[in-house]
This record gives C-alpha cells, sequence and structure tokens, in this order.
C-alpha cells in the first residue's frame, strides 16, 4: 500500500469552508507555530502559567504596570475594576517582594454651606467645611461649585494646607499660576452661582460676583441644577454681561416660568483627595506649597480618612520611580494619580493636572504625561489632548518659557485609545490614527491624521511589537509600520467579529508576548455574559493567526483562555497576566501548565481528500511524528489523536479515536474508509509539553461506495 505525509499548512484559517481548508488548521486552543524553513505547520502547545502572587485580586484587574525605582526594587500595580455584580469594591496596588499594598485613592465629597475667610491683598483663603475635619497638607479639594468671595471665584482643583480640625487653606491663582489677590476682608462668607430664568425664553441670567467672564467665553456647570423645566449642565457660551456680578448664557430650552435658583441648593460641593506620608521633593504639596509663607501656626490635626474611588478601568504609566494613574470612574472627576515607593501611603492626585480625563501616557524621549479626553472646564472633551511640561508634571499650561500644551483633534467624535509607539505617539479616533511627533518649542508636537478608516475599537486594543504597531478596529485588524497603516487580513474573521459583544468592547485587551513575536486580543463574546472570554492571537514573524475561547473540554475539564490585563516581558520576567474568572494574576511562559492543572490544548484540521474524484480510501495505519517534550528534558507527553471522516463536507464526520500517542507509539490502526480526512490533536496532561512534525499515512483505494 502507498504511503502518503500529513503536511500542514502553518496558521488557523476559519474563513475557509472545512473542504476548502484541505491540510490546513480549522481550530485550536491554546497552541503556538514555530517556524520551519520547509513551510510545515509547526503547532505546540502553548506556555503555561503559573500564579505570581499567591492572593487573589479583590476585584477583576484591567490593568497591570511592571516598573523599577531608583533603589531597584521591582513593582507590580494591578488596578482593578468594580464588580456591579458582587459590588466588591475596585482597588489600586502594589506588589513589591511579593507583598501587595493598597494604595487607592481615597476620597469624600461634601456639600455645605460656604464658609470662606479672605484677607485683602493675599491670596490665602480659609475654608471651613463642618462636615469633614483633618485636611492636611497633603490632600486637594475639587471645588465643584464657583464660590465668589472678597472678589475672588473659587473653583477647580486645589492643594490643601492644614490650618485647623475643621478648617484648611487653599492658594488661589490664576491660569498661568500667577497669584490672584482678594479685593475685600470677608469672614465666614462667599455664594455660588444664581441662575435667573425668564418665562418661555431661554436665556439664563447668572448671578455670581466679581465672575470675570466675558462675552464669548466658557462657563461650565458641574453640578446638575433644574430650573424651571430646564436641566443645566456643562460648558455654555457667555452671550452678555451686563454687570461685573452678571452674565447670560442660553439654555438648550426654554423655561416654564420665572424663577431663581441657586446651583447645588445654594451648598458648596468639595471632593477631597487625601494622602498620608511625605510627598517627593517638588511635589508642590506641603512645605513645598506652604510652609512658612503663609500657614506656618495652623492647629496641629489628625488626618482624615476617605472612601476608595470606585473605578471600571485604569491606564497606568510610570514617571521614573513614580506610578501615575488615571482611573475610569462613573462620575466627571477622572484625574492623575501620583504614588511614588518613598511617598505617601495612598496614591494622590497631581492638583495642577486636567480634573477629567479619559487616560494618560507618558510620552518619550522628552517625559510629558500626554492626557486624552481631557478638560479645560472641568467637563470631558471626548477629542482633547492635554500634556505637561517636559520633565514637570505640575505645570499644564502652556507658556512662552515652558512646553505644556494642549491640542484638539479636529476629525471625529472621541478619542477612543492613544500609546507612546515607536518614535512617535499615537492617537486613535473613531475614525482613524493620528500621530504625535515631537519638534521641540515653539509647537512642540507635529500632530497629523495618518490613517482614515481605521479607527480603533476599544481603549486598550492597541499595541506595539518588534517596531511596527497593531490594533484591532470594529471589523477588521490593521498595522502601522514604515509603509504606512495597511490592514492586516484575518483568516479568523468570521470567529471573532460575528461573535462580538458590542455591549462589553472597552474590555478588550491587547496582549503582547514578544518572545514569541505575538499579539493577542481578548475580547467578549455574545454568550460571554459581558465577560473576556476568548482570544485571537497573531504571529507577526509568520503572519499566521490562531485562536481560542472558554469552554469545557470532551474529558470534563475547563479550557479557561481569558485575560483582563496583561503585560509584556518586563523587569519582572516573562508576560504576567490577569484572569478575570480566578482573579488571580498569572506569570505565563513559566511553567508547562496552567497553574499546576492540566493545560487543555487541541488543534483540528479541515477536510484533506484522501483520493481524487468519487473513490474513497482506506487508511489503516498512521505513524505520529512528534516532539514528546523540552531538549534534554523529560520525552512523556500524551497526545490524544482523533480523526473524522466523511463522504461529503457537509455530512457530520464519524470520529475514529481519540488514540493515545506517545514517545514508544510506532503506529495506530484507525482502518478508516472515507472520502474526507480531518484529524485533532489534544492533550490534557500535566508536565508535558509536545510539537507536531511530518505524520505518515497508509492509504488504498477502496472502491467508489
Amino acid at each position: 500500500m502507498p504511503h502518503a505525509s500529513l503536511k500542514l499548512k502553518p496558521g488557523v484559517d476559519q474563513n475557509e469552508t472545512p473542504a476548502l481548508n484541505e491540510a490546513g488548521i480549522s481550530q485550536t486552543q491554546l497552541v503556538r507555530f514555530i517556524y520551519d524553513r520547509n513551510g510545515i505547520g509547526l503547532v505546540q502547545k502553548l506556555g503555561g502559567w503559573a500564579k505570581f502572587i499567591s492572593t487573589q485580586t479583590s476585584g477583576i484587574a484591567r490593568a497591570l504596570l511592571a516598573w523599577a525605582d531608583t533603589n531597584s526594587k521591582n513593582h507590580l500595580a494591578i488596578g482593578t475594576a468594580l464588580d456591579p455584580v458582587s459590588l466588591t469594591t475596585s482597588r489600586l496596588s502594589v506588589i513589591t517582594d511579593g507583598n501587595q499594598i493598597t494604595i487607592t485613592p481615597q476620597e469624600t465629597t461634601d456639600n455645605v454651606a460656604v464658609s470662606a475667610t479672605t484677607t485683602v491683598g493675599s491670596s490665602y483663603v480659609t475654608i471651613t467645611d463642618a462636615t469633614t475635619a483633618g485636611i492636611t497638607d497633603y490632600d486637594a479639594v475639587y471645588i465643584q461649585t464657583h464660590i465668589s468671595v472678597g472678589g475672588l471665584i473659587l473653583f477647580g482643583l486645589y492643594p490643601t494646607g492644614t490650618f485647623g480640625a475643621n478648617e484648611y487653606k487653599i492658594y488661589v491663582t490664576d491660569i498661568l499660576g500667577e497669584p490672584v489677590l482678594a479685593t475685600s476682608a470677608v469672614t465666614n462668607g462667599g455664594a455660588v452661582a444664581s441662575f435667573t430664568t425668564t418665562n418661555a425664553s431661554s436665556v439664563i441670567t447668572v448671578t455670581l460676583n466679581n465672575h470675570g467672564y466675558t462675552a464669548g467665553s466658557t462657563y461650565p456647570i458641574l453640578v446638575t441644577t433644574t430650573i424651571a423645566g430646564i436641566t443645566l449642565y456643562g460648558n455654555y457660551i457667555v452671550t452678555t454681561v451686563p454687570t461685573a456680578n452678571t452674565f447670560t448664557i442660553n439654555a438648550n430650552a426654554t423655561a416654564s416660568s420665572g424663577t431663581t435658583v441657586s446651583i447645588n441648593g445654594g451648598l458648596a460641593r468639595y471632593t477631597y483627595n487625601f494622602g498620608v506620608g511625605a510627598l517627593p521633593s517638588g511635589s508642590g504639596f506641603g512645605s513645598g506649597a506652604y510652609g512658612s509663607g503663609g500657614f506656618g501656626t495652623g492647629t496641629g490635626v489628625t488626618p482624615s480618612l476617605g472612601t476608595a474611588i470606585t473605578a471600571t478601568d485604569w491606564t497606568l504609566d510610570n514617571w521614573g520611580e513614580i506610578l501615575l494613574a488615571c482611573p475610569i470612574t462613573d462620575n466627571d472627576f477622572q484625574p492623575i494619580y501620583q504614588w511614588s515607593p518613598l511617598g505617601t501611603s495612598w496614591a494622590t492626585i497631581i492638583p495642577e493636572a486636567p480634573p477629567v480625563n479619559d487616560g494618560i501616557f507618558v510620552a518619550m524621549p522628552q517625559r510629558q504625561i500626554v492626557a486624552w479626553g481631557s478638560s479645560f472646564t472641568g467637563i470631558p472633551d471626548p477629542l482633547l489632548l492635554r500634556w505637561c511640561d517636559v520633565n514637570n508634571f505640575y505645570s499644564w499650561i502652556g507658556t512662552v518659557i515652558n512646553q505644556a500644551g494642549s491640542f484638539r483633534i479636529p476629525r471625529g467624535s472621541k478619542i477612543v485609545g492613544c500609546i507612546q509607539g515607536p518614535q512617535q505617539g499615537l492617537i486613535w479616533t473613531d475614525l482613524g490614527v493620528w500621530s504625535m511627533q515631537y519638534i521641540g518649542p515653539p509647537y512642540i508636537y507635529s500632530i497629523n491624521e495618518i490613517g482614515t478608516g481605521c479607527g480603533l475599537i476599544a481603549r486598550k486594543a492597541a499595541a506595539a511589537i518588534n517596531g511596527t504597531v497593531f490594533w484591532m478596529g470594529a471589523s477588521s485588524f490593521f498595522a502601522l509600520s514604515g509603509s504606512g497603516v495597511t490592514p492586516v487580513p484575518c483568516p479568523a474573521w468570521d470567529i471573532i467579529f460575528q461573535d462580538l459583544d458590542q455591549d462589553n468592547l472597552n474590555k478588550i485587551r491587547v496582549a503582547v508576548n514578544s518572545r514569541f513575536g505575538e499579539i493577542t486580543w481578548w475580547y467578549p463574546t455574545m454568550s460571554s455574559g459581558g465577560e473576556i472570554n476568548a482570544y485571537v492571537k497573531y504571529n507577526v514573524n509568520m503572519n499566521q493567526w490562531d485562536y481560542g475561547v472558554n469552554g469545557t473540554a470532551s474529558n470534563g475539564l475547563n479550557t479557561n483562555v481569558s485575560r483582563s490585563a496583561w503585560i509584556d516581558q518586563s523587569v519582572l520576567g516573562p508576560p504576567i497576566g490577569a484572569d478575570p474568572n480566578t482573579r488571580y494574576i498569572y506569570q505565563h511562559e513559566s511553567s508547562t501548565d496552567a497553574d499546576d492543572q492540566a493545560m487543555i490544548t487541541s488543534f483540528r484540521t479541515g477536510y484533506f481528500a484522501t483520493n481524487e474524484a468519487d473513490e474513497k480510501s482506506f487508511v489503516d495505519e498512521v505513524w505520529p511524528d512528534m516532539k514528546w517534550g523540552y531538549f534534554n528534558g523529560s520525552q512523556n507527553a500524551t497526545i490524544n489523536l482523533t480523526f473524522y471522516a466523511a463522504d461529503f463536507a457537509g455530512q457530520t464526520p464519524t470520529a475514529y479515536g481519540p488514540f493515545a500517542l506517545n514517545q514508544n507509539t510506532t503506529w495506530v490502526n484507525p482502518r478508516i474508509r472515507a472520502r474526507l480526512l480531518a484529524i485533532q490533536l489534544s492533550s490534557s496532561d500535566v508536565g508535558s509539553f509536545w510539537r507536531i512534525g511530518n505524520m505518515r499515512y497508509r492509504v488504498q483505494s477502496d472502491g467508489k461506495y
């Protein structure tokens, strides 16, 4: 009887029908492809993983960052999300030398009567808050209701200074950081803005003493206020300025009556962020901001404790040894936090930075924080980029002597995500991709659109590997290299985009494994219940794809392939990923197994014709050709080989096997009679590794029917 070789075509192809994908691979689970100079599809078991730390995360980890401090200590930051089902709190934590500490920003919000004290010719304002005690030099306050007092307007983020048990001081400056002096002395006074309507008119008169607004400027309302059937919230253009104490804006509806209402019921709204411990030198807090310059004689207080913020996602980066974190929350207060290994107990606000951002990254090589979906007013602008001065994240307003600045992307509806790519920052909108190249003063950045029709599908769906940037779009994949933006054909398109959960796109995570030239996208399917449960993986060196999905193997074992956060090779070694189901952090490529349990790996081919025309074939012997373990390691793998036979492509195939194979197996005798044949290899043993080579089989014609 003649013999034939089963030489597989590398890579998976799910777009082709089973019969068209002859000798190709149609289904995969936890495998990878290895280059072979003869073009044979060398399929092998994926590298395994083990727990990085023995404790579970409090919620589902959505962000990871590894970095080293100046004392050569390695750290892993973990940002978890609020679980809407179990209501497990979100948390920001850091693992150092196996010890995990929680550094979740602490905050509290008060709505209290206005009580502010000013001194003529001074920029310091004392605020009394009878509800919250213990505001210190390490805290910050976000004043969300404009307050007029002593000729000053208080609004926005301020560092605080210790003064008394229920009192603290802030320092009032203009947009350029220059002090603004009070023109009158006020003791425990001040007022928030009030709004007056006229029946059947959309014009609203705002009363705010010494407001300083001019016609055409922007007036933000950060606390939703209802008046005469009109809901006020957002940015409004000042239309007229009748007096120094009043101005008018236009609402998007007409008033049902003439009345006057104060914002927030006449109360001030303060959101405090608390920090405990010393901050890095030059932070602008503590003695660096106030010291003997104004506060000096305040009464000693016990620091206040707030409530950990709730977040659904995080973007993380590092500024040298300082961790930077920007949370996604359920309100419009998404500031930038910092934490130093030698600093505060909790991550604390950078008060000079924008109070609202959709994400951040650190631009290189000049080192600037770039924030997207940012704001000047407290109302988020989904197309706005802002960046701090070079090497100074306490300076965010551009002047002729610094390199801070901003730019509003002119096309698209929102910035979806940004990364620091090779030689440039990259900004994706829902429509395309923009390049952000540092050119120095006076323009700082050259920002240009470099691709259209290639928008990003989710905040964390883009990454760079081997000098090329890859990302997942709304219905395809793209790459950016020296030749520009090009689509990347995906032969697993049907599996991904026909089953993608459109309601949970922001859970998509990209994962680079530079050791093997792989980039993976973890994503939720329509049957996943809203959580990540599948992946598609691209080998950039071989231009080959594979995929996998959660499920149960035929032997009843769980095939869990979910990762909700990931970092590539780092100071901590091989890649690290977070499992949304077990809520453990795992180090990958560190084992042959799935956390000491069997890894359920498999692949299945398309049909290959065993004979021409309408004749059947008879296959009675198959000779395996495998690597059964690591080089110089135990050759102990056990592989299950199953044959699927059919006469026509649309038939339900007949399974033969599985046949257990090991290093001592010379051949198996399936005795198959069919026109079409597919094979499946799988393994579920512990402590093993395998790679397929050139299997051979004995075949002969066996009649037409």
